[in-house]
């Protein structure tokens, strides 16, 4: 009689602040968890798969890619947040056992696993200051470089 199939693993994202850049979700754009093991003999349950936990920065802002709907905001060091949960593992034959028919050629499969599109935003804050002589063009500086609309003068 063959035992339930495992769930799969989830991927989770956890604040570390030890990171400051988002730079390799750039070259890596797919992460998948492991999946359950199968069931075995004797109404043995397959293993659970591992969670995969994927590190990002802190002060992440995590999105929907297709509806923008905001996640998670992680600004706490070692903040964890499930983004995709895995599938559950099907039921083996022992269900369907009967007096009659005690080794059934039945199995049910398992659900799939959640699948989604994120979007990562990273807040930064950034403490500059800017030092020197009068008319040195600190402010021409400032509006060039950024959104800020200080006051120029002649």
């Amino acid at each position: 009689m063959g035992g339930d199939g495992g769930h799969g693993g989830d991927v989770v994202l956890v604040a570390n602040p030890k990171l400051n850049t988002l730079r390799k979700f750039g070259m890596e754009v797919h992460f998948r968890a492991e999946d359950g093991k199968p069931g075995a003999k004797q109404r043995m349950t397959g293993a659970s798969g591992k969670v995969l936990e994927v590190e990002v920065p802190t002060g992440t802002i995590v999105r929907e890619a297709d509806s923008d709907r905001v996640l998670a905001d992680l600004s706490e060091p070692g903040q964890r947040v499930v983004v995709a949960r895995g599938g559950r593992g099907g039921r083996g034959n022992v269900h369907w056992a009967t007096s009659r028919n005690q080794v059934p050629y039945i199995a049910e499969k398992g659900e799939p696993a959640e699948a989604r599109w994120l979007k990562l935003e990273l807040k930064l804050l950034a403490n500059v200051g800017i030092i020197g002589m009068p008319n040195a063009g600190k402010s021409t500086l400032l509006s060039v470089i950024s959104n800020a609309k200080p006051q120029i003068a002649d």
